[in-house]
C-alpha cells in the first residue's frame, strides 16, 4: 500500500463517519419516541468521536506507513443502502443502521488486521469493537420492536 492509498483509506473511512452521522440525525430527527430520538442521537455523537480519530490518522501520516505491503483491504460484503423516508418504520430504520454498523466493523476489522503500528492497530480494533456494540444494540432494537412477543 502507498501513502496516496492510505490516505484514500482514512478518507473514505472519514465520510463513512460521516454518513453514518447524517443517518442517525436524520432518523433522530423523525422519531417522535423520546426513547429512539435519544438512541440515534447517541449515535451520532459516537459517530463524530470516530470521525474525530480518523482526522488524527489523516494529520500525522508518516513516511513508513503502518501497513504490510500486498494485504487484501476488500469488505468481504457490501449492503444496500436504502434512502431513509418519512414512511421509513421504525424496524427498517433498525434493519438498515445494523447493517451500516456491520459494514463499519468489518471496515475497521480489516484496517486492523493489516496495520502494523501497534497503536493504531489497537484504535482500530476499538472503533471496530464500537461498531459492534452499536450493532448489537441496532439488533435488539430491530427485535424488540420486529417480535413483539419476545418481551
Amino acid at each position: 500500500m502507498n501513502r496516496a492509498e492510505y490516505e484514500n483509506i482514512l478518507k473514505d473511512a472519514i465520510q463513512g463517519e460521516i454518513e453514518a452521522q447524517k443517518f442517525y440525525q436524520d432518523v433522530a430527527d423523525r422519531m417522535a419516541d423520546a426513547f429512539l430520538k435519544d438512541l440515534f442521537s447517541g449515535f451520532v455523537a459516537e459517530e463524530k468521536k470516530h470521525e474525530s480519530i480518523l482526522r488524527g490518522f489523516c494529520a500525522a501520516i508518516s513516511e513508513s506507513l503502518p501497513f504490510e505491503e500486498g494485504r487484501d483491504y476488500k469488505v468481504s460484503q457490501t449492503v444496500d443502502r436504502a434512502v431513509v423516508s418519512e414512511g421509513m418504520s421504525p424496524a427498517d430504520a433498525f434493519a438498515l443502521a445494523m447493517k451500516n454498523e456491520e459494514a463499519a466493523m468489518n471496515h475497521y476489522t480489516a484496517l486492523a488486521d493489516g496495520c502494523t503500528d501497534s497503536r493504531q492497530k489497537q484504535i482500530f480494533m476499538d472503533l471496530a469493537a464500537m461498531e459492534r456494540e452499536h450493532k448489537f444494540k441496532m439488533e435488539s432494537a430491530f427485535v424488540d420492536i420486529g417480535y413483539p412477543e419476545v418481551w
